[in-house]
C-alpha cells in the first residue's frame, strides 16, 4: 500500500484507521471520505455517498490511490430497523466501489462481521470456512459482501481482501449501532458511575477485540504476500471471547466496587444468540501472522486508564 482511499471515515473503525494509515504511510497519502462533513482531518478529506458510482469514480480518479479501504455500512442493530436502506447503503455501496476499484486496478479491504454467522453454526471455535445462514439483513450483506469479493478476484483479478470482525471495543470513537456496543458503553459508565445496565444477558458469550489489534489486522492482511493466502474476503480473527459477567469482572480488578445489572433488550439479545460464542483463527495466523497482543483485562486496564480523557 502507497496511497489508500478510505470510505466511513467517521465510524468506529474508520475514526481510528484513517490516523493509523496516516502514521504509518504519510497525511497526504491517506484520504478520508465519509457522507458526514469531518473537521479536524491532518490529511485530505472528502464528503461521499457510496451509492454514488459517479462520485466516487471521480475521487478515485483524482486521488489514484492504490487501495481501497471500504468500511462505509450501516450496523446490525439499526439495520434492523431499515433493512431496506441497509441493503442500498452496504451492498450497493459495495458493488459500486468494486466495480470502481476494478476499472482502475486498485486493491480492496471489505471489513466482514461475526454476524455473518447464525444460529446454525458451530457455536465454540467456529471454523473459518462452515456453515453461514445469518438471520439478520446486516448479517446477510456480508454473507454476499464476501461473496461479492470472492466473484471479482476469481472473474476480475481484483486484489480484495477481508476480515470477519468480531465487537471492536476503543475509546477513541463511540460504537455506532452494533450489538456488541455494550462493551464500550460499560468502560464509560463504570468511570462515570460505577455501574451498568447490560442490554444483553449474562452467559451471552461473543467475540471481542482491542481496536489496536484490529488496526494492526487490517494492516497485516493488505501488506501480506498474496502468494500465502488461501482465503481473501473473510478470515476469522478474535482475540478474547466473554460475557457481560466476565467483562465486570475484570473491570472490579481496577474499579471493586463495580457494579452490573440488566435489562435484557429482546432485539439485540436475539442478534448475539444467532453469533459464535468463539472462532477459530487458525487460518489467519497461518497465512499472514494474525497476532493479537491484548487479552480482556489488559484491554480493561487500558480502557479505564483512557476514558477519563474522553
Amino acid at each position: 500500500m502507497k496511497r489508500i482511499f478510505v470510505t466511513g471515515s467517521g465510524g468506529q473503525v474508520g475514526t481510528e484507521l484513517v490516523a493509523h494509515l496516516r502514521r504509518l504511510y504519510g497525511d497526504a497519502n491517506v484520504m478520508a471520505s465519509d457522507f458526514k462533513a469531518q473537521e479536524g482531518h491532518s490529511g485530505p478529506f472528502a464528503l461521499l455517498d457510496v451509492r454514488d458510482r459517479g462520485a466516487i469514480a471521480s475521487l478515485l480518479d483524482a486521488f489514484k490511490p492504490d487501495t481501497v479501504m471500504h468500511l462505509a455500512g450501516i450496523l446490525s442493530a439499526r439495520g434492523e430497523a431499515n433493512p431496506q436502506q441497509l441493503w442500498e447503503t452496504n451492498m450497493g455501496g459495495l458493488y459500486n466501489m468494486l466495480e470502481v476499484a476494478r476499472e482502475r486496478g486498485c486493491s480492496v479491504f471489505f471489513p466482514s462481521s461475526i454476524a455473518a454467522f447464525g444460529p446454525n453454526t458451530p457455536a465454540d471455535n467456529t471454523p473459518q470456512d462452515t456453515i453461514q445462514r445469518p438471520t439478520t439483513i446486516y448479517g446477510v450483506s456480508k454473507v454476499a459482501g464476501e461473496l461479492l469479493c470472492d466473484y471479482y478476484h476469481l472473474k476480475y483479478g481484483v486484489d480484495a481482501r477481508g476480515l470477519r470482525f468480531p465487537g471492536l471495543i476503543s475509546y477513541e470513537a463511540l460504537p455506532g449501532g452494533g450489538t456488541t456496543d455494550y462493551a464500550v458503553h460499560i468502560y464509560y459508565e463504570a468511570r462515570a458511575r460505577g455501574r451498568y445496565t447490560s442490554y444483553i444477558a449474562a452467559g451471552s458469550y461473543m467475540d471481542m477485540m482491542y481496536m489496536p489489534d484490529a488496526l494492526d489486522a487490517v494492516v497485516r492482511l493488505m501488506e501480506a504476500d498474496p502468494a500465502k493466502l488461501r482465503h481473501r474476503s473473510a478470515f476469522n480473527i478474535s482475540a478474547m471471547s466473554f460475557d457481560p459477567e466476565g467483562i465486570a469482572a475484570s473491570i472490579r480488578k481496577v474499579l471493586p466496587d463495580f457494579e452490573l445489572d440488566y435489562d435484557v433488550d429482546p432485539e439485540r439479545q436475539a442478534i448475539a444468540d444467532s453469533w459464535p460464542n468463539s472462532l477459530d483463527c487458525s487460518a489467519a495466523r497461518e497465512e499472514w501472522g494474525f497476532a493479537p497482543r491484548y487479552d480482556l483485562d489488559a484491554m480493561t486496564r487500558d480502557m479505564l486508564a483512557r476514558v477519563p480523557e474522553r
